[in-house]
């Protein structure tokens, strides 16, 4: 007899197999502290294999003597790095007892020399950390490993290496921050799905509270895998923690992205950097029920909040809702998660702001999320878009992306029993899951693209403004898409109510023997039943 050969283990990726490596390495830093230290020595591989690649280039155009010149660096989007802050010499000193020093020394002088840097890379990190040498040395050599050249994929499209590493990275280390974790990052499933939504084809994109930049990374891919120009879109945002305004910075650095992210990390509410700007699209993941986000006496007359009650301080959720609405351009589109109470509720003026929404006609598109994307939380959330203009538009350059006349109309998508688990406590949203939602949306907004749109019970409908009125302006899906038909399985109703009642029956047999088990056990115990005579 044959011997059954055993189940081909699952090969490790290789963006898994560097983060195992360096998770060892860890030792006792915590990881809110350690993933500045990984990000950096990649940011850092990243940026000296491009500048090694663009002095081979110099070289071989016989340009020799221009090679210590800036400018013949910045003109390729290629950073100029001193011999100190290049990774050979990282890679060099990486045994010696002041290599912590070096690699400070090593950041603050690529920061110098180039102002799209300036205050994106730790300042004197390693030092402070006392990081072991030998443990620092191990993770030198295994960054040393990524082959961060760009190289193209069995579809002829360039691989992003580098980026692939670093927003897994940034996944992992959400992961084992818990909670703290969502600061920094929105989960890819939920980034693809709004930028699938709101199709960032050409403008302005903001993100009010951008975390580690992956919305704007996001809307970029989606550019490019629409045959689009990256450079017909600009990016504009504000982060309020320094350290998650720096893993921004060198988010955007790594793939090339040029973004106005403000002079310095600040609070959108109270330094807003943007103040003028009127953006085409929106995509935003704000703190979930920010509480005291200002003091009862601040901001009572922001203009923001211009033809609205005044947002409550004790929950920020309308204050970011607003926020965006007063920067959207005339036909911008905002798609952005919330907390699921944000959909219902009345406490103090927030019903009010959200009547006024709906009655402007602003809300295009709510759809209930599943539980357990999140790092942060385990509560389901949703989505809200929100556009100035629901009148029919031309796309430019995509034709069959043209808008019809939609006016007092909103999509409700409940999309709650979507998404795959990918471990014990989280969720995802496949490919497909993605793609069916965004084409319900863009089939109901008219884009010929996606076919046809019908009301589907359980998932979605579309909805007038009379009928949200009727159910006093509460936006939660599952009160308009119904349940979703049940097929029938062309079993007569009486064979099933007979076959139900018999097992029924056998159960209640089952645990009646069951019982008499659990009452001679406690007996053998001492614990019978006492009689009161």
């Amino acid at each position: 007899m044959a011997q059954k050969s055993a189940a081909p283990k699952k090969q490790k990726s290789f963006e898994q197999t560097l983060w195992d490596t360096a998770d060892k390495l860890r030792g006792s830093v915590e990881s809110s502290e350690y993933k500045h230290v990984v990000l950096s020595l990649i940011f850092l591989k990243f940026v000296s294999d491009k500048f090694e690649e663009r002095k081979k280039e110099l070289i071989a155009e016989g340009k020799e003597a221009y090679l210590d010149m800036v400018d013949f660096y910045t003109m390729k989007n290629v950073f100029y790095l001193p011999e100190q802050s290049r990774w050979s010499t990282i890679q060099k000193h990486a045994k010696q007892d002041d290599i912590a020093v070096k690699i400070d020394t090593a950041l603050h002088t690529v920061e110098k020399n180039n102002k799209a840097l300036r205050g994106a890379l730790p300042d004197n990190y390693f030092s402070r950390l006392g990081i072991d040498v030998s443990k620092l040395a191990a993770l030198i050599d295994s960054i040393n490993n990524i082959d961060t050249v760009e190289r193209r994929d069995d579809t002829g499209e360039e691989e992003d290496i580098v980026g692939r590493v670093y927003e897994y990275f940034l996944g992992k280390f959400a992961a084992t921050e818990g909670k703290g974790g969502g600061e920094f990052y929105t989960p890819k499933c939920v980034v693809n799905l709004i930028a699938e939504m709101i199709e960032p084809y050409k403008g302005k994109i903001y993100d009010p509270c951008c975390g580690s930049g992956g919305m704007f990374v996001q809307s970029v891919r989606f550019v490019e895998s629409h045959q689009g120009n990256k450079k017909d879109v600009s990016i504009y945002g504000q982060e309020l923690t320094a350290t998650t305004y720096k893993l921004a910075k060198m988010n955007l650095a790594i793939r090339g992205i040029a973004g106005n992210l403000g002079d310095v990390p600040a609070d959108t509410f109270f330094k807003d950097q943007h103040e003028d700007l009127k953006a085409d699209f929106i995509m935003a993941n704000p703190p979930f029920n920010l509480k005291k986000w200002r003091a009862a006496d601040e901001l009572t007359s922001d203009p923001r909040w211009a033809g609205y009650e005044v947002p409550p301080t004790g929950n920020a959720n309308y204050g970011w809702i607003l926020h965006m609405i007063s920067k959207l351009s005339q036909n911008g589109v905002a798609g952005f998660v919330l907390a699921n109470g944000s959909m219902s509720t009345n406490t103090s003026a927030e019903g009010a702001i959200r009547r006024k929404i709906i009655e402007n006609d602003l809300v295009d598109c709510m759809i209930a999320l599943p539980g357990q994307l999140f790092y942060t939380t385990q509560i389901p959330v949703c989505l809200w878009f929100l556009t100035k203009n629901k009148k029919a538009q031309v796309v430019e350059g995509h034709t069959d992306s043209n808008h019809r006349d939609r006016k007092s109309e909103t999509l409700f998508i409940d999309a709650r029993n979507m998404g795959t688990m990918v471990d014990r406590t989280h969720k995802e949203l496949t490919a497909d899951d993605i793609a069916e939602i965004a084409r319900t949306y863009h089939a109901w907004r008219g884009e010929s693209k996606d076919g046809g749109y019908e009301d589907k019970p359980g998932f979605c409908k579309a909805v007038t403004l009379a009928e949200i009125r009727n159910n006093d302006y509460v936006l939660t899906p599952g009160r308009y898409v119904g349940a979703a038909e049940i097929e029938d399985d062309g079993i007569p109703f009486e064979e099933k109510m007979a076959d139900l009642t018999q097992a029924l029956y056998r159960q209640m047999e089952e645990s009646e023997k069951l019982d008499e088990v659990i009452r001679k056990n406690l007996k053998v115990l001492g614990y019978g039943r006492v009689t009161n005579d």
